[in-house]
């Protein structure tokens, strides 16, 4: 597109913003959200992409930006402050490595696969002197040299097997692996009408663990390398598995760690086993009445075998903790206070200190912020490393010594660093990021906006989208996009040009809405844990209080006319918002919504939900709630969901009809895990303009949707 075209489509959009500037579900408006994923491309910021190279020395680096003339290229010497322009023909990238490799039979697995662990590559002991391997379902043991074979076990059967993850002690003298109970896997099935490679239909088969479902059980052995002599874990010591790995080898030879999941999630537990008596005791336990978020749990053994850092979210936030491997105590909080822990970047042992991240620190920002940082293992000398207010990420030199911290908000442009490691000192700006041309074009950054929840005291922090003609004399309907589940924190805070759930759906004539509420992480645990045999809930109280403070401020609000729509777990919210609430949301867009958490993956459902499925899997029930419709609703899903069961769906679809209730469906042929691909985003633009609106949508012939990035 040159120059001279673009200019004319801006103005020509501009005209269109004028003249409809009080029409709202118009074909203009139709063209004009779908153009906007042209005129608000991030590729109209300038400064924005940038790519930093360290040499190998991890002492100096390059990097490239994609300035307003074009792509540029910077030789930094970090130590001298020195930056110098470089010609990017003279610089070349050095392809990048995998940071680990999987200790499995090498092949890839989809996601849902489990890794049977059966099969494996021979391990060599640290003084070459012997080698183990798999042998049908047992472990046999030979000398590298001669071939001999030193011991062979017999007591394996297809149900009941060696684990191909095996260890050899650092001192040769023992091997670890676990035995391991087999449990049946569980399947689904899903038909692809229209393949593109042939005309039949093709019938597909996926391993896929739900809720209750039998899970393999392991049992730790350690052999003695030389006799063969074998000692087993007391297994009521780790029964009612969830699982069980992580498994390695202390320093002395004398024990090995593992980390054990009870299923449930109730139980999590850093232990230790005997390599001479097979005894294990305990070094770090985890247990809590509700669940132990083991999804974010964090270990770091010390190089001498000696501590180990654990995190834990006993204080109602995320903080680390610093033990004494051997008698299993406490040795000290290294982090504490009123913020929440969010990973650790680098342990440093030499120097006693921990980096790492953390939101919610700083009292008068957005406390979703991730800001870095740096402590003892004493927890004393705090150093903030990352102090303007917003939302940052770093990379480390090799080195450490250094950072490159990219920093921006949902209204700034984002602002590239590089910083000392230990003092956060800024050593220089590399790039700072211009958005003129984005603005040029029409673009507005959405609103923050706070309000107190369901309890009248917690501030839920929140985005509003408005459309580019927006009239605060007019009401305008609202869409509520929702993606509630715990485990993360949704409502974007750093920056980008175009957001898919609001900015061009906004276009059309609404105001789109998504917040932070109860059920959803990095607050408090106890923030988190309302979602606990409650997914249902889905934070939907705060939601609806926050829409209620911001139309007290905002009166173009149509409080009479409120939507809402998600996906996956955002799915199953919004069919329920309407089914609970339909006295606030008028109208739901469901998409690939794990309608019924039975019908869906094992881990995600189990770590909120509890093991075993009880009373409350029905209470939070799409399908089970279905006869209590009295919205309109539009149900969607991918063929060929590899995701969330495509049955899940169905069976919503099956008590809709059997309870007779109207509804509108979507099959997305050939499509994964979606919203709804582009065919349903027009259609879900549809309903909303006909269900909030009450208005007829354009004719689709008379829209131009086809609008490439």
């Amino acid at each position: 597109m040159t120059n001279k075209t673009t200019r004319i489509l801006i103005a020509a959009c501009l005209s269109a913003l004028s003249a409809t500037a009080m029409a709202q579900g118009t074909v203009d408006d139709y063209n004009r959200a779908y153009q906007l994923r042209q005129l608000y491309n991030i590729k109209h910021v300038t400064d924005n992409d940038i790519k930093v190279h360290w040499e190998k020395d991890g002492n100096k680096f390059w990097y490239t930006t994609n300035s307003a003339s074009g792509l540029k290229c910077y030789d930094v010497n970090p130590e001298q402050k020195t930056r110098n322009e470089v010609n990017p023909s003279d610089r070349k990238a050095e392809p990048k490595r995998p940071h680990w490799q999987r200790p499995d039979d090498g092949q890839e697995h989809f996601w849902s696969e489990t890794n049977d662990e059966r099969k494996g590559q021979p391990v060599i002991s640290p003084d070459s002197t012997l080698k183990v391997m798999k042998y049908g379902d047992d472990i046999i043991v030979k000398e590298v040299k001669s071939g001999r074979e030193v011991f062979r076990t017999h007591d394996a059967s297809e149900g009941k097997y060696y684990s191909a993850y095996i260890q050899f002690s650092p001192d040769s003298k023992y091997i670890a692996t676990t035995m391991i109970d087999a449990a049946p896997k569980h399947y689904i099935y899903y038909v692809e009408a229209a393949p593109k490679d042939q005309f039949q239909p093709k019938l597909h088969k996926q391993e896929y663990q739900k809720p209750g479902d039998a899970l393999p059980q392991r049992t730790p052995v350690i052999f003695d390398a030389r006799t063969g002599r074998k000692v087993t874990a007391d297994h009521s010591l780790i029964q009612n598995q969830y699982d069980l790995g992580w498994i390695r080898w202390t320093p002395d030879s004398k024990e090995i760690t593992f980390e054990y999941n009870q299923r449930g999630h109730k139980v999590y537990a850093l232990m230790a086993m005997s390599a001479e008596t097979g005894a294990i005791r305990t070094i770090a336990k985890e247990e809590f009445p509700k669940y132990v978020n083991w999804t974010r749990q964090y270990r770091y053994h010390f190089t001498d075998g000696s501590k180990v850092i654990w995190s834990s979210e006993r204080d109602n936030r995320n903080h680390l903790y610093l033990y004494d491997t051997k008698t299993g105590k406490v040795i000290n909080q290294i982090t504490r206070g009123e913020y929440y822990v969010r990973g650790v970047q680098h342990v440093d042992e030499a120097t006693q200190t921990v980096y790492f991240s953390a939101c919610g620190k700083n009292k008068k920002e957005d406390p979703y912020f991730i800001h870095y940082y740096r402590i003892g293992f004493d927890g004393k000398g705090l150093v903030e490393l990352t102090p303007e207010p917003a939302h940052h990420k770093i990379e480390f030199s090799p080195d450490h010594k250094y950072i490159i911290d990219r920093y921006s908000t949902v209204s700034q442009a984002p602002v590239t660093t590089l910083r000392s490691a230990e003092t956060g000192q800024l050593v220089m700006t590399l790039a700072t990021a211009n958005a003129d041309k984005l603005i040029a074009n029409g673009w507005k950054a959405p609103e923050v906006f706070t309000a107190k929840g369901r309890d009248g005291k917690t501030d839920m922090w929140g985005l509003v989208f408005r459309p580019s003609n927006y009239d605060p004399t007019k009401k305008y309907p609202v869409i509520d996009y929702i993606y509630s589940g715990p485990g993360d924190q949704y409502v974007p805070k750093s920056f980008n040009s175009y957001n898919w759930y609001g900015t061009s759906l906004a276009e059309l004539g609404f105001i789109v809405v998504m917040v932070d509420g109860m059920t959803t992480s990095f607050r408090t645990k106890a923030f988190e844990e309302v979602c606990y045999k409650n997914l249902y809930d889905a934070g939907l109280p705060d939601h609806i209080a926050w829409i209620r403070a911001l139309a007290k401020r905002d009166k173009s609000i149509d409080l009479d006319n409120i939507g809402i729509y998600g996906c996956s777990a955002g799915g199953q919210e919004a069919m329920s918002a309407i089914i609970q609430w339909p006295d606030f949301y008028k109208a739901a867009y469901a998409a690939s919504g794990c309608h019924d958490n039975r019908m869906d993956k094992i881990w995600w459902n189990e770590q909120w939900m509890g093991a075993p499925i009880d009373s409350s899997y029905i209470k939070c029930s799409n399908v089970e709630n279905a006869k209590r419709l009295n919205r309109p609703l539009m149900i969607c899903w991918g063929e060929l969901d590899d995701n969330v069961d495509p049955a899940s769906s169905m069976k919503v679809v099956a008590a809709l009809q059997a309870a007779n209730k109207d509804f509108e469906m979507v099959i997305v042929p050939g499509a994964h895990h979606t919203m709804g691909e582009l065919y349903g985003e027009h259609k879900r633009y549809d309903f909303f303009v006909k269900n909030l609106m009450h208005k007829n949508p354009p004719l689709w012939q008379d829209v131009n949707s086809d609008v490439k990035w």
